[in-house]
């Protein structure tokens, strides 16, 4: 599967300009792990994108959520084994189709929230752009239980046990690739 089947298949599923932000958002940040962690970038970022693509047709119920995905790739007949069995391990917690037990699932699962929480960073800046962001900025938020609540910063902690990376790195990886994809952020 190319970036771009990635895209037409988000596009044609996801209508909500705001969510396929998200998406982008996440396939930036799942290349940028790529690198780091010796995985395939192309790939990664493919996951990233697709991760939510069922999510405007499943919200109302989560133990869908991928299951809709995984059939569109079947319909498509990709069958690319690795981006599969990330896509079933995404909602894990729902479905048990599969388990976290690979670098690529463990990057998805701890930087998901960390991209809303980057934004959420971001929109209460006066500037209101990803541009102004620091490690620090994210970093001073992160330590306010009352910002954000709803993003589970134990999730997102995760990195360091699963994937060998320090909090303070994670960010890092994770700020620079939305940075570097502001524009398409709308931010």
């Amino acid at each position: 599967m190319t970036k771009q089947q990635a895209l037409e298949l988000l596009h044609l599923h996801m209508q909500n300009v705001n969510l396929r932000r998200h998406c982008y958002a996440v396939g930036a940040v799942m290349r940028s792990l790529a690198e780091k962690l010796n995985g395939n970038p192309r790939e990664w970022e493919i996951l990233g994108i697709l991760h939510d693509a069922d999510w405007e047709e499943t919200k109302d119920n989560p133990e869908k959520h991928t299951i809709r995905t995984l059939s569109w790739l079947n319909e498509a007949e990709i069958a690319d084994e690795s981006l599969i069995h990330a896509l079933k391990s995404h909602n894990a917690k729902l479905t048990q189709l599969a388990t976290l037990d690979g670098p690529m699932e463990w990057a998805l699962e701890t930087c998901d929230e960390l991209t809303g929480f980057i934004v959420a960073v971001a929109l209460v800046r006066p500037d209101k752009t990803l541009v102004t962001v620091t490690i620090e900025s994210v970093m001073k938020k992160w330590k306010t239980r009352e910002f954000a609540k709803a993003v589970s910063r134990e999730q997102i902690a995760l990195c360091e046990e699963k994937l060998g990376i320090p909090l303070n790195e994670f960010i890092r990886i994770a700020l620079s690739a939305m940075q570097s994809i502001h524009k398409e952020l709308g931010l």
